[in-house]
């Protein structure tokens, strides 16, 4: 469904440019008998619902005045923030994150281990380095990008 995808990003990028919001993210899923297209927008001190319908209405007239029709199916639109765990996909989304609390679950394990949760302290394109701990010890791992399967910010529930 990349093309989907692909066709929604060029509909949304122009409105959420228009509005300085940030697209973060275009989905476009099967859930049970229904499709969803979901898009993700932020800006800096949150989205509002007011900029979800807005960006929401805008989106809709669009994708409805398309030819040809980029989704032929039924499907349900939904726009919203990504929430405090949004995801890190790209190269700016990682570089914001640096110094902050991330969660990341890998390809193949690393020691039997394939989900890490800690403090992202260093990036490269190459790779990205992770402060954790485990059972109090403090621990350091050096990842690579490539063995990322997917990567979110994460609520650091030790420290609440």
């Amino acid at each position: 469904m990349s093309n989907v995808t692909e066709a929604v990003t060029t509909l949304v990028t122009p409105i959420v440019d228009e509005h300085q919001f940030q697209l973060v993210d275009v989905e476009f899923v099967k859930e049970g008998k229904s499709w969803y297209l979901r898009v993700y927008i932020d800006k800096p001190g949150g989205i509002t619902i007011d900029d979800c319908v807005l960006v929401n209405d805008e989106l809709s007239a669009k994708l409805d005045a398309a030819q040809p029709d980029p989704i032929p199916q039924a499907y349900y639109l939904e726009v919203s923030s990504p929430g405090a765990e949004r995801p890190l996909k790209k190269e700016a989304d990682f570089e914001s994150a640096v110094n902050q609390y991330i969660h990341i679950s890998l390809y193949q394990p690393i020691d039997k281990v394939k989900v890490f949760e800690g403090t992202l302290t260093d990036l490269t394109p190459d790779e990205l380095t992770l402060r954790y701990r485990v059972k109090g010890v403090a621990k350091t791992l050096t990842i690579t990008r490539k063995a990322i399967a997917s990567a979110r910010l994460a609520i650091d529930f030790s420290q609440l």
